[in-house]
């Protein structure tokens, strides 16, 4: 979940109590979901997800975190495959990964949306626009800084005539 799948590994490969875990299926399981996630392969992830169903979609918890690593994963693929593109059909990107097109495109809309990358969803054509990406403009925030500064030596006047 944290970007580290190796860490499964090194955690059976020590101690003695790991070593009574090594051969249960629900381990096996979360194995093969680190190795998934190394590779970043969401048919992979499906497959294990598949496989094991009962160990992973039983307990809520893992259930929940699993979900959340699949739109990691998900988000990953899309932003590698958008990439080269500055205008890349929908349907060619669905075709690429191997989901239908509704997911994909609810997916890139929520991208979008959570500001991963700028762009647009055209769906009249069935286009995904991306624009380049924005340079911060620190006018407004140098702006208000300044304003707030002039304000407190208005201020400091104020009180020194005040006390004249």
């Amino acid at each position: 979940m944290i970007q580290q799948p190796d860490d499964i590994t090194a955690l059976l490969a020590t101690g003695k109590t790991a070593s009574k875990f090594r051969d249960h299926r629900a381990v096996a399981a979360l194995q093969a979901v680190a190795k998934a996630q190394k590779q970043r392969s969401l048919a992979d992830f499906e497959r294990v997800l598949s496989e094991y169903r009962e160990e992973l979609q039983n307990d809520e918890l893992i259930r929940n975190h699993l979900t959340a690593l699949y739109d990691t994963l998900l988000e990953q693929n899309l932003v590698r495959l958008i990439e080269p593109y500055s205008r890349v059909e929908i349907a060619h990107i669905a075709k690429l990964i191997g989901l239908p097109i509704r997911v994909v495109e609810n997916k890139l809309s929520q991208m979008i949306l959570d500001k991963v990358f700028c762009g647009i969803l055209d769906q009249g054509n069935g286009c995904l626009v991306v624009f380049p990406e924005t340079k911060h403009d620190s006018t407004y925030e140098t702006t208000l800084d300044t304003i707030k500064s002039l304000s407190n030596v208005v201020e400091s006047l104020y009180v020194k005539a005040a006390t004249l």
